[in-house]
């Protein structure tokens, strides 16, 4: 019964030091800041990474869980155009034709984007500073998902809102134990056919007459950005004196 006792004694010493470590890897819990880029189309008109690129803009809060696994929020404006020219858009895709009615007129557009979003992020490697021998280092490209909101402007057209699912990857960098440099690319999917609208009768909302579902057939969009964020709210520590 001792040699239990004294066991499980040891194995609770050992979790608790091991959370501790874990614990003291995060000197700061939060990041603030912002990132500049761009965001391209991708939809009926064509478009694709950096085509017809248009300025973004973000401002990001980042709560660290621990040196693996970060939650980010972020709130942002961008813009998107794309045009339809050398791309066959039927003028009725639901006529009777081989060919799906007469070629339509080239359609282009210029939209802005309002972008609210929540993603979850996996660092290759525990992301810190000033403790490498517990195997964190000032470095780590990461993966993210989650999801979010965009809601599409101007251009003539009444405004659009979409459930969007952003997938992507980055890279984070510490230049100072409290002021961080990054790199992220994602690919937005979305649930709306009408971020390229262009006012009118545009034949970008379902031009071909294919059958869609929640994100199937739909309009997606691009980031490409740098960030720099600070690190607020220090880790509470108990003072022992």
């Amino acid at each position: 019964m001792n040699r239990r006792i004294s066991f499980v004694i040891v194995a609770l010493l050992v979790a608790a030091t091991a959370r501790a470590q874990v614990g003291d890897l995060l000197e700061y819990q939060q990041e603030i800041g912002g990132g500049i880029g761009v965001s391209s189309y991708l939809g009926d008109a064509g478009g694709g990474w950096l085509k017809k690129p248009g300025f973004m803009a973000s401002l990001i809060w980042r709560r660290n869980l621990n040196p693996r696994m970060s939650v980010k929020c972020n709130v942002g404006y961008g813009h998107i155009s794309g045009s339809s020219e050398g791309i066959f858009i039927p003028e009725d895709a639901m006529s009777q034709t081989p060919e799906g009615g007469t070629a339509a007129r080239p359609i282009t557009f210029s939209r802005g984007l309002v972008d609210f979003g929540a993603q979850f992020e996996f660092n290759f490697l525990g992301y810190g500073i000033g403790a490498a021998y517990k195997g964190v280092k000032r470095w780590t490209p990461y993966l993210l998902g989650g999801a979010g909101i965009t809601i599409a402007t101007g251009g003539g057209a009444p405004a659009a809102g979409a459930f969007t699912i952003p997938l992507g990857a980055g890279f984070r960098y510490k230049l100072k134990p409290r002021l961080n440099i990054g790199f992220e690319w994602s690919v937005n999917f979305t649930t709306s056919d009408r971020l390229d609208d262009a006012g009118g009768p545009t034949h970008l909302n379902d031009p071909y007459g294919v059958e869609s579902g929640m994100f199937k057939n739909k309009d997606c969009y691009m980031k490409t950005f740098v960030f720099l964020t600070y690190d607020i709210s220090p880790k509470y520590r108990k003072c022992n004196n």
